[in-house]
């Protein structure tokens, strides 16, 4: 794990020209790569994938999807499942981005508060798609009821969705990382190298796992309150 400070890097292109980047967005940018290059190699492992699989990897690929498919469908019912796509490719981002730390060279996106907020307002986002998708007009008439005065309120229930989901994977991380950051600090570097670690590895991965799993379940249940209801 990283226990820095977010370190902010000016970079010059001229005297006048300039970007600002950090930690976070360097983090961002190595797991966008790492998950587009899964991406390409999947697509075209697929290719050659056959109707009984006999390589190891197209039967991992194949559990892997069929066990998030199921999940998702148990949440998202059939009708729905179109949004099991978005939600798996989100699961992985944060898998990647809350183990991302073990390397102890990148800090984890995720204990960014801008990032997680970020993708706590997509799922605003999505839930305002589907409503107006499936509702039409009747979703924006929600914001009224009981009656017209109640819209802002409404309306910041909806906003405040996004906060929840952030501040709970973002408390989680960044708690893990400062009591890592209190254990290193205590021990000399050479017992760093044994319970340290093994505390580092739960929270990197473990924890990192069961938010993210968590994270993606709680904006499933989101988004389908905006969908249809049975009567």
């Amino acid at each position: 794990m990283n226990f820095d400070n977010i370190t902010h890097r000016r970079i010059y292109i001229t005297d006048t020209f300039f970007f600002d980047i950090n930690d976070t967005l360097i983090a961002v940018w190595v797991i966008g790569a790492i998950l587009i290059t899964l991406a390409v190699i999947v697509r075209i492992k697929i290719k050659k994938f056959k109707n009984v699989p006999d390589t190891s990897f197209q039967n991992i690929i194949e559990a892997i999807v069929e066990a998030f498919d199921n999940y998702s469908t148990g949440i998202l019912t059939k009708q729905y499942s179109w949004l099991a796509n978005w939600f798996f490719g989100l699961f992985l981002f944060f898998i990647l981005s809350n183990a991302i730390g073990i390397t102890g060279v990148l800090r984890p996106p995720t204990a960014d508060l801008a990032v997680t907020f970020a993708m706590g307002f997509t799922t605003v986002i999505l839930m305002q798609v589907v409503g107006f998708k499936y509702n039409g007009i009747n979703h924006a008439k929600e914001w009224l009821q009981p009656f017209f005065l109640f819209a802002p309120l409404n309306i910041i229930g909806d906003l405040t969705k996004s906060i929840s989901l952030s501040m709970r994977l973002f408390g989680n991380m960044i708690s893990g990382m400062i009591l890592m950051g209190l254990i290193y600090g205590m021990v000399p570097w050479f017992a760093g190298i044994g319970p340290p670690a093994a505390l580092s590895l739960f929270f990197d991965i473990f924890v990192g796992l069961l938010q993210a799993f968590i994270f993606v379940t709680v904006s499933m249940f989101f988004v389908m309150t905006k969908t249809p209801q049975p009567e």
